[in-house]
């Protein structure tokens, strides 16, 4: 039999920063999910946190999310920008148990925070008779969303406020969608920040060369960060540097394949070894192109470590041969197994114990097996007229934003962010001829850190001042 659904539980807080506080109510709930003609689709939950201000009528309300997909939104809250996080520890294994503290660089003095569960996430729960294959897919999902905003802003009574969403990696891919989705339901979005954005998932495909492109610049700040390459250059200047020889240099020759010769090959090699930190002849024999999962395991061999996925910079010792899978080292990650126990673990504490929130014994916070696998990738792009199973949401992000050229976009990325590189999302922006006006609507931003940005102290200072500033931004 289906578990009944639990009740919602709020609790009066107060955050601080040492400089301003902050009453407000941090509230966990379900919220149901139903289609038009009032099927219910499922219980999506959520953990809010609202200030107590009086007057909300030009406060904004920001709806955050994770990716995946198949991931819960618990990281980008008590690990990222909500009024609690756990301490962090820049590019080391976080100890346990680690004690959540009032978040200095939080968003809350300037927006009201709502986290949301993707379904079948965390504690989100498709109805029982429901298909999850409805919600388990770019449409799917983009619409269980809708639903979940509208009912939030429906129980909470918050219709007429500035409405941002706030998504963090495949979480990206669903702002693209989402903002244009909400928009065809009259549901009028004022800004959207994409943190460690992908919108092109064809770049994810085995041999496409984007691929290589994009991953590029992002070897080169590891490679430099490691002392391999790079030497008294500042990580800024290297990887503009990096970033213009995959567009000048590096993307020619993958274009002429072996049309290039191999003289020319070579000479590139030699070139692309001066940013990357491998050999000249391991290059050429990989014709230039190097997996992520082969960067890693070769740029540090000699010391016999493997650096990491989601932030470059974490390291383990290698696996014992007998390990050789690439597929499997593929999903290991040290930057991963740093921190994500912690966050979960804080985040459950944070529920039961603070706001007596009686969820389940069990919390997905990543769930790949159920649903991450079983994602139904196709979506038509509108305009195209065609359903694709690897399709580049940028169009749906332009559409967007030529409906409603009022909307601002903020694009937040890290050098040593190896999942979701920045030279890609660059490109594909840059691929939609945006007009001047619109484009003046578009925040670039680029930090010294990996995918989960709020992992890095300078980091998180530098977001704090730039976001709020993309929220003033008229």
């Amino acid at each position: 039999p289906e578990q009944p659904v639990p009740e919602p539980a709020s609790k009066d807080m107060t955050w601080t920063d040492g400089k301003q506080t902050i009453k407000y109510t941090a509230t966990a709930e379900m919220l149901p999910l139903h289609t038009d003609d009032g099927t219910l689709i499922g219980h999506m939950f959520a953990l809010s946190y609202v200030s107590d201000a009086a007057d909300k009528s030009d406060r904004p309300v920001t709806f955050c999310w994770n990716g995946g997909p198949g991931g819960s939104s618990a990281m980008v809250n008590i690990g990222g920008l909500g009024p609690r996080r756990v301490p962090i520890n820049t590019i080391e294994q976080l100890p346990c148990p680690t004690k959540p503290e009032d978040n200095p660089y939080s968003l809350l003095p300037t927006t009201d925070l709502v986290y949301l569960d993707a379904m079948g996430t965390g504690y989100s729960k498709v109805a029982e008779g429901y298909d999850p294959k409805k919600v388990w897919g770019v449409d799917g999902d983009a619409d269980a969303f809708m639903r979940g905003i509208a009912q939030w802003l429906t129980t909470h009574e918050r219709w007429n406020t500035p409405l941002y969403l706030y998504g963090e990696s495949y979480g990206t891919f669903r702002n693209a969608v989402l903002m244009r989705l909400l928009g065809e339901r009259s549901v009028k979005v004022t800004g959207v920040v994409m943190l460690s954005a992908i919108w092109d998932w064809v770049q994810t495909l085995p041999g496409e060369d984007l691929y290589y492109l994009g991953m590029m610049p992002t070897y080169a700040a590891a490679a430099q960060f490691f002392g391999r390459t790079g030497e008294g250059v500042d990580p800024d200047e290297w990887f503009d540097r990096a970033m213009d020889f995959a567009d000048d240099t590096l993307a020619p020759a993958l274009l002429r394949g072996d049309r290039l010769g191999a003289e020319r090959e070579r000479d590139v090699a030699r070139q692309l070894s001066q940013f990357v930190g491998l050999p000249i002849d391991f290059l050429v024999r990989h014709h230039l192109r190097v997996e992520l999962t082969e960067f890693r395991r070769e740029l540090l061999c000699d010391e016999g470590r493997v650096c990491g996925r989601l932030d470059m910079r974490f390291c383990s010792d290698e696996p014992s041969p007998m390990q050789a899978s690439l597929d499997w080292l593929g999903g290991e990650d040290a930057a991963d197994d740093a921190v994500e126990a912690n966050w979960t673990n804080a985040f459950r504490a944070f529920c039961a114990d603070e706001l007596g929130y009686q969820g389940p014994s069990v919390y997905l916070g990543q769930n790949w097996e159920r649903v991450g696998h079983k994602w139904i990738w196709q979506h038509e792009v509108p305009g195209t007229g065609e359903k694709v199973g690897a399709p580049n949401v940028t169009g749906d992000v332009a559409l967007a934003l030529r409906r409603n050229p009022t909307m601002k976009l903020a694009i937040i990325g890290g050098r040593y962010d190896a999942a979701t590189t920045f030279w890609n999302v660059r490109h594909d922006l840059s691929c939609q001829f945006l007009s001047p006006a619109l484009k003046e609507r578009v925040t670039w931003l680029r930090y010294g850190c990996g995918h989960m940005a709020y992992v890095d102290e300078p980091t998180l200072a530098a977001m704090d001042r730039d976001i709020h500033a993309f929220y003033q931004k008229a």
